[in-house]
Parts: C-alpha cells; structure tokens; sequence
C-alpha cells in the first residue's frame, strides 16, 4: 500500500489531479487507446466497463461510441443492439445499463436480489404482490414468444387484451421486475422506440451461478475500468453491500493494490498508474450527465471538480445538464441540438478558455458531430 500524506492543493500537483487522469485514462476516454488497449467494437467497451448506464438512451450510444478512439459512430451502436452483442436492462441500482449478453446473466443473479429486496416497497405500494408478479411474468413470456419484440405501448396492449391493465409506474415496475427475473430485455429498436424480447431469445444459457466467483469478477471489472476508486464508489455503482465488497476484494488478492491519498483508499488495477502523466496538450470531453465518469462514483466524485466549477452559471441562465470535461475536471455544461444538417452543441462555461483550450474543446465538438453523422457548430457561452 502506498499511502500520499500531500494537503490538497489548488494547483495541478495535487494528487487527486493524479487520480483523476488515472481514471481517464481506465475509462478508456484518453490513451493509450491503440493496439492491445483499443476497444473496437461496442461489445468491447460495454465489456471492459462491465455495465455502462443507459438511462438516457441517445446520449448512452455517445458514451459507448467515444471510448472506442473513433472506431464506433451512432450507427455501429445501434446495430450492436438491435444484434443483441449487448443489451439494456436493468442490472445496477434501479435504472437502465447497457451489459454484454455474456455478462447480463451472472451479473442480474449477482445484483438482481438486492435490487428487488429494494423495489419492495413499491411493489406493495402498487398492489404487487409475489403472485401478481409471477403471473404478469408468465403473460410477458407468453407475448414475447417466437422471438417477438414489442414497444412497452404495444406490451401494455397485450397485457391489457389479457386482462391486466397497467400504465404508468405500474407498468414501469412490471417490466422492470420482469428484467431483474431474466424474463425480457432489450430487442432491436423500432423507429426511435425501444422494445422488449424474451431475455432468452437475446443471452445464451450461463454455467451454474458461484457468487463468489461473480462477485470477484465485478470487484475486479470496476476497479480495473473504474479505478482508482473506493469501497463506497463500488457499492454506489453495484448495489451490493460493503461486505461483499471486502469479499471480493479478498478474493481478487493481489490483482487490485490501494492507495491512501488524503485518508481515502483507492483501489485500481495492481501496477496502475505508470502513463497517467499530465498531456502536454489539453485533451476535452463532452459527456453525458449519466456518462460512467460521472455517475460511477459517490464517495470520490468530487474528484472531478477539483476547482468547484461546476456550479457555476453564466449570469441569470438555467444550467444545461451534461458535462464539458477538460483534462478530467469540469469546466462547464453543455446540451445539444441535432437538425437534419447539423449538430450544433452549445456550451456554458464556468472559466475562460486558453487558445489551446478552446481548440480542445472544438475538437471534441467534432468527435460528437462525427459520431451521429453530421458536421458540428460549437455555440458557447463565456463567462
């Protein structure tokens, strides 16, 4: 264990400023991004973040697609799915992850449990009980099957055909119940609308579950792609508990080391940590509100605004949600606007801009723009 005993500092010796480069750089989103650290295809990127939040469907493609170096544009995510190389189901926490289909099986046993134990409440809350449920399961397998794919609109027609009406949250916790029992996932998208398959028809059979085995493998993917990271960030992303996360830790041995910086202890890949160096050049992102970078973390997310910017606004307007990254650390927010021509992303940034700064910022403009097809305008707004 090494162990940093340095004060913070303002200035870019700070060793959180290490950190977050680190985690940059395991993220996939700066280099080294070529030959055997490439990720090529979106089954590749899904698999090394072992599960990438997909909420907001069009911006999850976006932060798929950047970590691939340019090799990935909005198209070959989409066909990514519609094959079912990976799935969108809800396997962390209670919202939407993209998963690959050999790892959504173990994962849901692994996580699946607690986040039902979770939904309990709410299933009472809206008169679902344990029998109710097995029955709105077994009517989704009856409608999905023969390799049918259906819209949630067009699901909740089939079930209302069936007798049971639901809309709304109840609907929302039917299907979402049904993804945690391995009985639907994700199906090839119809127009700009998801659909829902039989979880079968998308993800080939699993081995027998061995917990532990699961649980060291999780430890290890989010630590190796998430870190350096702590305990807390761990069960933030996974929903499993602090114990398992000492077990898995204690299982994985020597394949994780820690770092002690400021009383935190951070855990990353053993023998992390030799190309973290700061760029002679700025490099920026623009990232989604639930891009991994962002959302991954609970304890240690302040260690991507290290120079508390990210609150701050230009004058009397409304914040836009997604986040301008520079060198790991928030510089602004940033919204988009596709037309049939362009994609022009406009930006609110909390601070000036060098000359090299804002070539940066451009050039990640241009990687969105390249990304869904279009050339892109750069609208910003400065302080």
């Amino acid at each position: 264990m090494t162990t940093v005993s340095e004060s913070p500092m303002a200035d870019r010796t700070d060793p959180r400023h290490r950190i977050a480069r680190l985690r940059l750089r395991n993220q996939r989103l700066a280099g080294p991004l070529t030959g055997a650290a490439a990720l090529r295809t979106a089954a590749d990127v899904v698999a090394w973040m072992g599960a990438v939040q997909a909420q907001e469907y069009p911006y999850a493609r976006w932060s798929v697609g950047q970590r691939a170096n340019g090799l990935l544009d909005e198209a070959a995510v989409e066909a990514a799915l519609a094959r079912g190389d990976i799935v969108r189901t809800h396997v962390m926490r209670d919202t939407w992850h993209f998963v690959t289909r050999s790892d959504a099986r173990w994962l849901l046993r692994l996580t699946g449990p607690r986040i039902q134990a979770r939904n309990g409440t709410q299933y009472r809350k809206l008169r679902l009980d344990s029998a109710q449920l097995a029955k709105t399961d077994a009517l989704l397998a009856d409608v999905l099957s023969g390799g049918v794919q259906l819209t949630r609109r067009a699901l909740a027609d089939e079930l209302a055909q069936r007798g049971l009406v639901a809309d709304g949250p109840r609907l929302a916790y039917i299907l979402m119940h049904a993804e945690l029992e391995e009985v639907i996932c994700s199906g090839a998208r119809q127009g700009k609308q998801n659909t829902y398959a039989l979880f079968d028809d998308r993800v080939p059979p699993g081995a027998s579950f061995d917990r532990d085995a699961a649980l060291a493998e999780a430890v290890l993917r989010f630590f190796t792609s998430h870190g350096p990271a702590t305990v807390k960030d761990f069960t933030w992303w996974s929903y499993l508990t602090v114990a398992d996360a000492r077990r898995g830790l204690e299982l994985v041995g020597d394949a994780l080391e820690s770092t002690v910086i400021d009383g935190r202890t951070y855990w990353s890949a053993a023998n992390d940590g030799g190309t973290a160096s700061r760029r002679a050049a700025p490099r920026a992102h623009l990232l989604q509100v639930y891009d991994e970078y962002v959302i991954a973390y609970r304890e240690s997310r302040d260690l991507l605004d290290l120079d508390h910017l990210a609150g701050r606004l230009p004058g009397g307007q409304v914040m836009f949600l997604h986040a301008v990254i520079l060198d790991g650390q928030v510089i602004g927010h940033w919204r988009r606007q596709i037309t049939k021509t362009a994609l022009i992303a406009e930006t609110q940034l909390a601070r000036a801009l060098s000359d090299a700064e804002a070539t940066a910022v451009e050039e990640a403009v241009a990687r969105h723009g390249a990304f869904v097809g279009l050339p892109a305008d750069w609208v910003r707004t400065n302080p």
